[in-house]
């Protein structure tokens, strides 16, 4: 054990080699145990602060994301030095030196390799065209390249990834993202074969094809064509297969960076290496030679180098507790998996492959759904081994704590997927590893939670953020955080405390309560519900709720009464404003469906103001680059055409996708088409906690994509199935069955019911899947106040609805109407008539117009009211 400086003595020298993730962890964690009498030093190659490589996904879709790992200030210690640029080329163990590249010597005291690993290249003909996926370099050169590839092919590109693992697979995604068609060649017979076993595998695969995902599997690359330019072409299998390619990316695996271990020619090599890389560590991080310690991806412990974040961060902890006189131990590699897809749920953790002696396997899988799941426990059923969840992966947070532990119920309880309901009510033991990327227990949780000494003043931490800032967990991978929020609410409501369902400061009520209150009373105004409900003069979050829940209830204008001032920009507006303050312009176009002679008006509106025009994913025609003073005009000429306004401003229904339905499709059973005209002009203008879309498909081949709505209606022989609580976003859910074969007043009946309970019951800015996750029962809920009326007010729901449908009236036709209405769409409120001269686009390769960039500003622009032969990408933030 090495000995604690003092303060007194001359600072020990710590060399830290390496600056991922690792090495600023141990940095880090000298950092929280004191400097006194140290002084370290972190060289590492690469010219960034060290960054999040497990959110290195983010950076191949957002160039810019900021992954810096923890505050830049840390390096501001008078104790701690981060040199970038520097790498590490050679250890001289008995001067207790170490060399780097640009010629630099530094001497230490202790020695911490960190220098993690490298991307595998795969030793085939053409792969030196390659791209691989290990930093941001390599990110960014891909996110480069497919959009360079893009403009000078003119199309959409195919972007091989060879690797079905967890990093192939992010990174193929992260090509969709980019706008390229996503292959995935993987040697193995089935995806992420390392975590999953075949059953779990083929699930996998069947949700990736679902995405749109091509897949071989099974089969191994021999060659990365290119042409006489050196442009890809394609990947040649070793079953002389070729591979459509335009762009190949490399994600099999990594290896150990342990050359600073490997003697060179003729010196005696002085460490030991395992048989697959690594130097061999003990188990407190150690090498055989004495001061020099190894940690991370380049430390091969119990025969294993594993590249996973949480086994890192340990081994940093374990050698900054010893360096400070600590005795603490490596247990071992903790090996649980979450695949970070959007849209597919994937975990796998323990001793997934139940090789343990005896090891009984309970599983339940639907190959139709994709779903499989998996539970490994002893012989005797009671003590949890390892699992896999793929399709539904709810039960992994829960279980993962208790790994190694007996399970509080029958291990069939857990497998949420059977139809069993939800898993039961798990009591954390203190002990249990709550997040394992940071160690962090669920007894260091509650302990923060009821004041334990860390916070000024010894104060009880009571918000998630503080809380992950007390305590780093769910501060890394962030899979934690839903059950970190459970533990919070579960230790507040314990000691008394009541967890708050405020709306906002300034009004006690939850939206809920709120919501009926008004219905109840009557209350049609913003002063009214304060006056009553409310404190002070509200704020953000209070103002624009009060004004949704008031357009829920009634149909008047948005904007008369005061309630303009309440609203949001693009609710102000009655339009989108985009990144460059203009508008967009969204006719609704019902179900899809649209005459040639509207269609002449768009083109003409488009053209005579130009506008860029985008078909958007809810299949309709948005028109971007509207001045404020412009909307009046071009609604003008939209109603008069017969037009009415989409909402894609508004909280309210967005679309209703529709396939083209029996009228033309051979294999369509129903009239799609007709049933979502029908229902997107009953549900038009409804104000809800969130947007709403839905979707009807004519058959169950699902062109209309229902499931991913939060109403989607399906087809049958028999009549329409009806699905509910389907969300894009950020976490999205497939929508669950609620009904089957319906007729349509039936149908109509359960969705009138279905949104007007939503939209009285819901949190703010809550979507569909997730108030129905939050309800006590779930779907089962839904169904009985739904379809089984168990609470008696289908009756008021149908009513609410029909009175929503009767009072219906479009607001631009309305706006129009009122010149002082059209007082609000002006740039500047002084000067009615003058424009905005700071709106500027400049011409694109694609035939429209775009936004110019702040450099493009400087030069000579061509004005927003001169015709121009130019392009755009789609701009963020509107309806898909």
């Amino acid at each position: 054990m090495t000995e604690q400086t003092s303060s007194t003595e001359t600072p020990r020298r710590i060399v830290v080699a390496g600056g991922g993730p690792a090495a600023h962890r141990f940095a880090d964690a000298m950092h929280a145990r004191g400097l006194d009498g140290w002084h370290v030093t972190v060289l590492t190659e690469e010219a960034h602060l060290p960054y999040d490589r497990v959110a290195l996904s983010k950076a191949l879709t957002d160039a810019g994301v900021d992954l810096t790992l923890g505050t830049a200030s840390m390096w501001d210690h008078g104790s701690l030095a981060l040199k970038t640029g520097e790498r590490v080329v050679k250890v001289n163990a008995d001067a207790r030196t170490v060399e780097t590249a640009a010629g630099n010597t530094y001497e230490y005291d202790e020695l911490v390799v960190a220098t993690g690993s490298d991307a595998v290249r795969l030793p085939i003909p053409g792969g030196e065209h390659a791209h691989v996926y290990r930093t941001l370099e390599d990110v960014w050169a891909i996110n480069k390249a497919i959009a360079e590839l893009t403009a000078k092919l003119g199309r959409k590109i195919n972007a091989v990834t060879i690797g079905g693992g967890l990093l192939g697979l992010e990174s193929a995604a992260g090509t969709e993202q980019l706008g390229a068609t996503p292959v995935v060649i993987n040697g193995a017979p089935w995806l992420m074969n390392t975590q999953l076993d075949e059953g779990a595998g083929q699930a996998l695969g069947r949700l990736i094809a679902a995405k749109g995902f091509e897949v071989h599997g099974g089969v191994f690359p021999s060659e990365i064509l290119t042409d006489d330019d050196g442009q890809v072409t394609g990947v040649l299998m070793a079953d002389e297969r070729v591979i459509p390619a335009d762009l190949v990316i490399v994600a099999v695996g990594v290896k150990p960076r342990d050359e600073l271990f490997r003697a060179a020619e003729g010196e005696d090599q002085l460490f030991s290496l395992g048989p697959r890389g690594g130097v061999v560590i003990n188990d407190f991080c150690a090498t055989e030679v004495p001061g020099i310690w190894a940690i991370g991806e380049v430390a091969n412990f119990g025969g294993m180098c594993l590249g996973l974040v949480a086994p890192a961060n340990t081994m940093a902890e374990i050698v900054a507790d010893r360096l400070h006189g600590g005795d603490a131990t490596f247990p071992g590699f903790d090996t649980a998996t979450k695949l970070k897809l959007s849209g597919v749920d994937v975990a796998s953790f323990g001793d997934a492959f139940a090789r343990t002696e005896r090891a009984l396997e309970i599983v339940y899988a639907d190959p139709a759904r994709g779903v499989y799941q998996k539970i490994v426990t002893t012989d005797d059923a009671k003590t949890l081994l390892g699992g896999i969840f793929v399709g539904d992966a709810s039960p992994y947070m829960s279980l993962r704590p208790l790994l190694g532990r007996e399970l509080p119920a029958e291990p069939g309880a857990f497998l949420s997927a059977a139809g069993g309901g939800e898993a039961p009510e798990t009591e954390l033991p203190d002990d249990a590893t709550l997040c394992s990327c940071n160690n962090v227990t669920a007894g260091t949780i509650r302990d923060a939670i009821n004041g334990c000494g860390a916070c000024e003043g010894n104060a009880p931490v009571q918000e998630l953020g503080e809380l992950k800032g007390c305590t780093r967990a769910g501060t890394q991978c962030g899979s934690c955080v839903p059950m970190l929020k459970k533990l919070l609410e579960t230790e507040l409501t314990k000691s008394g405390v009541e967890v708050s369902k405020a709306l906002c400061e300034h009004i006690e009520l939850s939206r809920q309560e709120l919501f009926d209150a008004i219905r109840v009373l009557e209350l049609t105004s913003f002063e009214e519900i304060m006056a009553k409900y409310g404190t002070g003069a509200g704020c953000d979050i209070c103002k624009p709720t009060i004004a949704n829940i008031l357009a829920s209830q009634n149909s008047a204008y948005v904007l008369d009464a005061g309630r303009g001032t309440l609203q949001d920009t693009n609710d102000r507006a009655l339009a989108n404003m985009q990144k460059d303050g203009t508008y967009s312009v969204v006719p609704r176009i019902a179900g899809g469906e649209i005459t040639p002679k509207k269609l002449g008006v768009i083109a003409a509106v488009a053209e005579k103001y130009n506008l860029y025009t985008k078909i958007t994913g809810g299949q309709r025609i948005d028109m971007f680059g509207a001045r404020l003073e412009q909307l009046p005009e071009i609604w003008k000429e939209l109603v008069d055409a017969g037009f009415e306004s989409g909402q894609a401003y508004g909280k309210s229904l967005r679309t209703v996708k529709s396939c083209v339905g029996s009228t033309w499709c051979r294999f369509g059973v129903q009239d799609s088409v007709a049933m979502a005209i029908q229902l997107e002009l009953r549900y038009r203008g409804l104000r809800s906690p969130h947007k709403l879309k839905m979707g009807v498909s004519g058959c169950a081949r699902e062109c209309a994509e229902a499931r991913g709505k939060d109403v989607g209606v399906i087809a049958t022989a028999d009549g329409w199935n009806l699905y509910v609580g389907g969300n894009g976003g950020a976490t999205p859910a497939h929508a669950q069955l609620l009904a089957k074969d319906l007729d349509d007043e039936t149908l109509i009946k359960y969705i009138d019911r279905y949104f007007m309970y939503y939209i009285r019951t819901a949190d703010r800015l809550q979507r569909t899947a997730r108030w129905q996750e939050e309800l006590d029962g779930g779907i089962k809920h839904v169904e009985d106040v739904v379809v089984k009326d168990t609470l008696g007010i289908a009756e008021d729901l149908e009513a609410a609805m029909a009175k929503h449908v009767d009072t219906y009236v479009d607001e631009w036709a309305d706006t129009l109407k009122d010149p002082e209405r059209l007082r609000r769409f002006r740039s500047f409120v002084n000067a009615p008539d003058q424009k905005d001269d700071s709106i500027t686009f400049v011409p694109d390769e694609r035939g429209q117009m775009r936004p110019a960039t702040p450099e493009e500003k400087g030069k000579v622009l061509i004005g927003a009211s001169i015709p121009v032969r130019s392009a755009t990408t789609e701009t963020p933030g509107n309806e898909a």
